[in-house]
């Protein structure tokens, strides 16, 4: 396990530094792992957003069912959206996809990714990179979830990096 102390130096010293609050990773969190569990078990993407009301509150949308490989949330009309979230059931998803970073792009806004092995990634949509926020068991892990099935795991990657993972 990753101690958070080498995991913040680690990030910073690859230039994958975050723009998001602590607040907000905090709900992300809770609102991902409270999917995490239903994901696995019907085998299906939930996703969402995460913004703020007229009056300035930080809130999450409510979860969206998607299908075994991919999501489309609803941003509710009262809200200014700043980041997607979903969860991957996928047992060799533990880097984000292409699509994943492209669909942040797409919409402008940067997303949040969690893993079955309880990983958290953040997809910054402008640096058009992914970082893990937290590795392996920080969140609920997909009790069907194999650990180095995907081989290693980097901290971040970049566009093109995950192109060419997907290629392999």
């Amino acid at each position: 396990m990753i101690k958070p102390t080498i995991l913040v130096a680690s990030l910073l010293l690859s230039g994958a530094a975050f723009a998001q609050s602590t607040g907000e990773v905090d709900l992300v969190k809770s609102v991902l792992n409270q999917l995490q569990d239903v994901s696995f078990r019907k085998n299906r993407e939930y996703c969402g957003y995460i913004g703020y009301d007229g009056k300035g509150v930080l809130f999450a949308s409510n979860a969206r069912r998607g299908r075994r490989d991919s999501c489309l949330g609803k941003a509710p009309d009262n809200m200014d959206v700043i980041a997607s979230y979903h969860n991957d059931p996928d047992a060799r998803a533990e880097v984000p996809s292409v699509a994943d970073l492209e669909g942040d792009e797409d919409e402008g806004i940067d997303g949040y990714i969690s893993t079955p092995g309880g990983r958290l990634w953040y997809s910054d949509s402008q640096d058009m990179e992914v970082s893990q926020i937290c590795g392996i068991g920080c969140m609920k892990q997909d009790p069907k979830f194999k650990a180095r099935i995907d081989g290693d795991i980097h901290i971040s990657y970049s566009y093109e990096e995950l192109l060419e993972i997907e290629v392999e």
